[in-house]
């Protein structure tokens, strides 16, 4: 009698570990790709909107960084000439490439003109970083 108390209570304890755990699995997920991408492809354009070149150069990848120097990229860099920019969509095809859509707006001739670009961020396991055209 002893022992199957013991093994009903055992059972009973193991079944509710495992609903602990499998309800824990469900919240340890993180954000879907295209919340995190277009979180940092946002932040990157604000970034240049903000004429902070050496921000916006940490979105690119560590092999970027390593190739490209801050300076190089900031000689192409023509601070002040957007205005504004938006991440409109981020399309993810997998789960390690995203691609993402934007409006940029800037002054041309005294006029202020939108035009849609887009971008590619890549995931190499440890964050999303833009992959440099």
């Amino acid at each position: 009698m002893k022992t199957q108390r013991f093994l009903q209570r055992t059972a009973g304890v193991i079944a509710f570990a495992s609903l602990v755990l499998a309800g824990c699995a469900t919240v340890v997920q993180g954000p879907a790709p295209e919340a995190a991408v277009k979180d940092r492809a946002q932040a990157r354009w604000n970034a240049l909107v903000q004429g902070d070149v050496k921000a916006a150069y940490e979105y690119y990848g560590p092999g970027t960084r390593q190739t490209v120097s801050l300076a190089d990229f900031a000689a192409g860099i023509k601070v002040g000439f957007w205005k504004s920019v938006t991440v409109d969509k981020v399309e993810c095809a997998s789960a390690d490439r995203c691609e993402v859509s934007t409006t940029i707006e800037y002054e041309h001739r005294g006029m202020r003109v939108k035009a849609p670009s887009r971008e590619t961020w890549i995931n190499d396991g440890s964050n999303w970083w833009l992959v440099r055209r």
